[in-house]
């Protein structure tokens, strides 16, 4: 095998993001199942055991060959691979008292080695239930957190290395020096340059199209525009045909602007289609937030097919294009042992079976976002286009949550209040007022997919204060995935579901508020403090047909974790007061919630 680190991929949601992190330090990275056949590892310089959303002690539970551990190679487990490590080797894990799941602090005992170059206390990024309760022999414990007795630990004889956090998340600040620790242990070559992938990239496009062409769902969004560029470049205008879709869940006067940033940035072969009546029509009267994505998805394709019949082309000649990044592929499940976060629209199941019959083509599906943006500048692209705030796929479909007006029922409702109350009791004891709100959101904690609700509190602004509570709220209650914090100034008021579903109205009212936002945030000059901002619409009233809004600015690197953005209070104040001044918006509130255990997108 070639020499560099291999990184056994156990599902985790970070697994890809660690090999981003190695490259970053220029070395070569490769993603394997952990079934691997141990013989075929030989020659590589180290080994990363990835975190994954199963139970080491399950009696299904993924596992690597422990032969493994005799390839004399340095060998670094992450999470679920620092359990791992610990159950193979002869220690002890065990659910955790307390799940950790976002900021915590570290306590580094032995600042050496794997943790060389830490200070005495780190803030370290955790997503996890189960925990290391005893090292096996032979390994000393490293560093605590206070709810983790072995949040990191080594045997350096063997030069064997279990972390509980997570270093190749941005919020974990010294998660760089760590790995760069492994690397320095492992004796690694650094060779790795973007420049040398954007040629792997062009090589591999040219096999896989086999002569044929390409039709590329074109967003103009940062993703889809470079994959546009590289397969230009690597098979020339004339085999390539960009197409962009106005869904009807476009931000407003989307598309004309998709289309002068096109025109700006040299692209002729990009057509543009307006199949907004069909997308509504195919979501209409659905609450689901996956079957809401399956239906997209699916009519993405099928508005490519008929493209492609109005255009006289042959769909065996034409090879599907997407911009799809490695995020999009783990959080739809797409790899052996991960579980499905959400299905993203270029992961339904009939993309699933193009990508089977070899005839789908993502020049970018390995790489992560911050990956991308660097791409983009080696490319030539301009920095107005590579640093756009990003656009999901599914438009603002996923940012207008969808109801059937049925609050929780049955043992169900019992769950809620008895969790509303003990989390109000909990908010309490720091000034603030808590109610459960009766509509659920999408987050993700500890590699698994949560359906839960978000908890809404109100009192005086004090960013530290309310990051701990909703730190605490989370990881306390699993009836809890996300916190957000009441805008409006008045004490929370008695909000109500209603039956709601995607249609145009409710989608130019979400329009009008998002464009109203995005104006705000230029003018107040903090575009470069927000990675993305959404805007998502509730259809919780407090009667008389009005909604809710929840702003969700995050800032994050490659949107595998995000921390939520305290914005200044003037911003809040007249952002606030614009929003309600539009008519029908009973109440504004604020996502104080890091990814995980949130999603940036609410669905």
């Amino acid at each position: 095998m070639e020499k560099g680190i291999a990184v056994l991929d156990f599902g985790g949601q970070y697994a890809h993001l660690i090999a981003n992190r190695l490259r970053r330090l220029n070395v070569y990275a490769g993603i394997h199942p952990p079934e691997i056949d141990v013989d075929t590892l030989t020659g590589v310089d180290g080994i990363v055991l990835s975190g994954g959303p199963a139970s080491v002690y399950a009696a299904d539970s993924p596992r690597c060959d422990p032969a493994v551990f005799t390839l004399q190679v340095p060998i670094l487990g992450l999470c679920y691979g620092h359990q791992l490590i610990a159950e193979l080797l002869g220690g002890q894990v065990r659910r955790g008292d307390t799940m950790e799941f976002g900021a915590a602090t570290l306590y580094v005992r032995q600042p050496a080695g794997i943790l060389d170059r830490l200070q005495a206390e780190e803030p370290v990024w955790m997503s996890h239930r189960d925990t290391v309760v005893e090292p096996p022999p032979g390994f000393s414990c490293l560093a605590t957190t206070a709810d983790c007795p072995v949040a990191a630990m080594a045997d350096e004889t063997r030069r064997i290395y279990g972390l509980q956090f997570h270093p190749e998340v941005t919020q974990t600040t010294a998660g760089m020096t760590v790995l760069d620790n492994f690397v320095q242990l492992c004796g690694c070559e650094r060779t790795w340059t973007m420049e040398r992938y954007i040629q792997l990239a062009m090589d591999d496009i040219v096999q896989r199209a086999a002569g044929r062409n390409v039709f590329l769902l074109v967003s103009g969004g940062v993703d889809s525009t470079v994959s546009f560029v590289l397969l230009n470049r690597a098979l020339g205008a004339d085999r390539v045909l960009g197409l962009h879709i106005d869904n009807g869940f476009m931000r407003k006067e989307e598309t004309a602007r998709v289309r002068e940033l096109m025109r700006a940035s040299g692209f002729s072969n990009l057509h543009v289609v307006d199949d907004s009546a069909e997308f509504l029509q195919r979501v209409a009267g659905i609450a689901d937030p996956e079957e809401k994505r399956r239906r997209i998805g699916a009519e993405f394709l099928a508005v490519r097919d008929r493209a492609l019949a109005a255009l006289d082309l042959d769909p065996e000649e034409w090879l599907l294009g997407q911009g799809t990044l490695y995020t999009d592929t783990i959080e739809s499940g797409g790899t052996q042992h991960a579980e499905v976060i959400k299905t993203h629209h270029n992961r339904v199941d009939m993309v699933a079976r193009l990508l089977a019959e070899g005839k789908v083509i993502e020049p970018l599906a390995q790489l992560y976002k911050d990956e991308v943006r660097e791409l983009g500048d080696k490319l030539g692209l301009p920095r107005n286009l590579v640093w756009r705030h990003p656009f999901p796929g599914p438009g603002l479909a996923v940012r207008v949550l969808c109801s059937h007006g049925r609050a929780p029922a049955g043992a169900t409702a019992e769950r809620w209040a008895a969790a509303g109350a003990a989390a109000g009791v909990a908010a309490a004891e720091h000034g603030l007022k808590l109610a459960l709100l009766p509509v659920r959101s999408v987050g993700v904690q500890g590699d698994s997919r949560t359906y839960a609700y978000p908890a809404a509190v109100a009192g005086a602004l004090d960013w530290d204060r309310l990051e701990k509570v909703s730190t605490y709220l989370v990881n306390a209650f699993s009836e809890i995935n996300r916190v957000v914090y009441l805008l409006t100034p008045e004490r929370l008021p008695p909000l109500h579901l209603q039956p709601a579903y995607l249609t145009r109205e409710r989608l130019d009212v979400l329009r009008e508020a998002d464009e109203l936002v995005m104006e705000t945030v230029e003018r107040h000059g903090l575009m470069d403090q927000v990675t993305q901002f959404p805007v998502v619409l509730l259809p919780l009233t407090r009667g008389g047909g009005g909604e809710s809004l929840v702003l969700r600015p995050v800032a994050t690197d490659d949107f595998m974790t995000a921390r939520f953005c305290r914005l200044p209070p003037a911003f809040l104040d007249e952002i606030c007061a614009r929003l309600l001044a539009m008519g029908g918006i009973d109440a504004v509130f604020y996502d104080i919630t890091h990814k995980p255990p949130g999603t940036v997108e609410w669905e």
